[in-house]
């Protein structure tokens, strides 16, 4: 064994937040476990670039499994809006980038899951089956 004292392993206290945002005032910090920090700005509800509402969607979408009940009554119920609807806000939702910051395993999970509805849909209509076995 070496006589060199253990070094300790993982980012510095410097490392774990990364700020993003370019203008003055509007910097938001992200810390090591991926959660959103605002700058302390009285009245922020937006975390980097997000609407409460937005962030919700997201916070849902990472765990509607939990709500009792078909996701359906729980999207009308949780947000009043159609499950069409829910879906059109949630897809250009995962196309910003603020969301990526926000919780980026989410959100490119979800990007696979759609990439891959898709490539599905395509091949049906060129008359290829491109379904996994």
């Amino acid at each position: 064994m070496s006589d060199d004292p253990v070094q300790p392993v993982g980012p510095t206290a410097d490392e774990r937040t990364a700020v993003v945002g370019t203008e003055p005032g509007t910097a938001q910090a992200t810390a090591a476990d991926g959660a959103a920090v605002t700058d302390g700005t009285p009245g922020d509800d937006t975390v980097a670039g997000l609407p409460a509402r937005e962030r919700e969607i997201l916070a849902f979408e990472r765990q509607w499994w939990r709500f009792p009940g078909a996701k359906e009554a729980a999207i009308r119920e949780r947000f009043g809006m159609t499950s069409t609807r829910y879906y059109q806000v949630l897809n250009a939702l995962i196309d910003r980038p603020e969301a990526l910051v926000v919780d980026p395993l989410l959100v490119r999970r979800l990007r696979r899951m759609r990439a891959g509805r898709q490539r599905q849909r395509s091949g049906r209509v060129l008359g290829t089956d491109l379904r996994r076995d």
